[in-house]
């Protein structure tokens, strides 16, 4: 999900069904999923996980791959004639900046970081328990999301399901590299769960130029990073800084793009699946390219956060929580 707020859109298409889609509209939406998990794949390579004295550290990644993606996305506004807001549109650039910072740069550095220690896909696994917290949000920020006590129940199994995502052994040892960089995939889940949030109150805009925005916004903040860290310390080989391309151009900027393809295909409701999807992608991939495999509570924690999804969107029936 590095990069991907599937509600961002939702102001721009009606809600449909996800039934009755062309064999083209499923082909876009695996080529999408695809995408956004690579974006773990190719993050693991930047950060050469499990070499500490090798790869590229995580404020570099980040900034370059913001601003890859900025640069590949101004090409795209500018090619389609398209531009951002005026400054003085203070609304929408509120919410531009909010995007910016818990939308990309916060979840960004946050997963970087925890993927020197952890699988690519277990930080992938995270991401699909962003509707839990999206939900729990929007019962107090809008009055037509407000939950059910059938939607509660959702949000309590979900919880459950990353308390066994989380695992026993980190519970036992908090102090472990794994276990916080295991508590950073839970604060980069609350981002992305944030800026889902953000997007959904944001005033109505265009979806490139809000993307382009938003990631210019979050390359300018990430800039001062590069800085922290000293270039004589850095060891890195073109595969890492080819893998940084790969995030720039891929997850950071083709999957908005395509991603706008969809919604005007499509709806809002049928790419939310990509919650879904790109966990078990970014599995398989894991599983193939570098030989991951997932522990029993980490496959029944995604299970039973499904299953909460499932229940929370659905509200199960029931009276209204004031």
């Amino acid at each position: 999900m590095t990069g991907h707020v599937p509600d961002a859109e939702t102001q721009t298409a009606p809600l449909a069904s996800p039934a009755g889609r062309t064999l083209g509209d499923w082909g876009l939406f695996w080529l999408l999923s695809l995408v956004w998990a690579c974006a773990y794949l190719f993050t693991r390579v930047a950060v050469d996980k499990g070499h500490a004295d090798v790869g590229l550290p995580p404020e570099w990644v980040i900034s370059a791959r913001l601003t890859i993606g900025a640069v590949a996305l101004w090409c795209v506004m500018l090619a389609t004639r398209q531009r951002p807001p005026p400054f003085s549109d203070h609304r929408r650039w509120r919410a531009i900046i909010g995007m910016g910072l818990v939308g990309s740069v916060v979840p960004f550095f946050l997963i970087t970081t925890a993927q020197e220690v952890v699988n690519s896909s277990l930080a992938a696994l995270y991401t699909s328990a962003v509707p839990i917290f999206v939900a729990i949000g929007a019962h107090y920020l809008f009055r037509d999301e407000r939950l059910t006590t059938g939607s509660v129940l959702g949000v309590l199994i979900g919880f459950g399901g990353v308390a066994v995502l989380f695992g026993p052994e980190a519970m036992k040892g908090l102090g472990s590299a794994t276990a916080l960089a295991q508590l950073m995939l839970m604060g980069a889940t609350l981002a992305y769960a944030m800026a889902s949030l953000v997007a959904r109150g944001a005033p109505l805009m265009r979806a490139i130029p809000f993307a382009t925005a938003f990631v210019s916004v979050a390359a300018v903040v990430s800039w001062p990073l590069v800085f922290i860290v000293d270039p004589g310390e850095v060891n890195a080989s073109w595969l890492n800084w080819l893998a940084v391309l790969g995030l720039g151009l891929g997850p950071t900027a083709f999957a908005q793009a395509l991603y706008m393809l969809l919604i005007a295909r499509t709806s809002a409701t049928f790419l939310a699946l990509t919650g879904y999807s790109i966990p078990v992608v970014a599995a398989v991939l894991g599983y193939l390219v570098f030989g991951e495999t997932q522990s029993w509570n980490a496959l029944a924690g995604f299970v039973l956060i499904l299953g909460g999804v499932w229940l929370a969107r659905n509200g199960g029936g029931g009276r209204r929580v004031a």
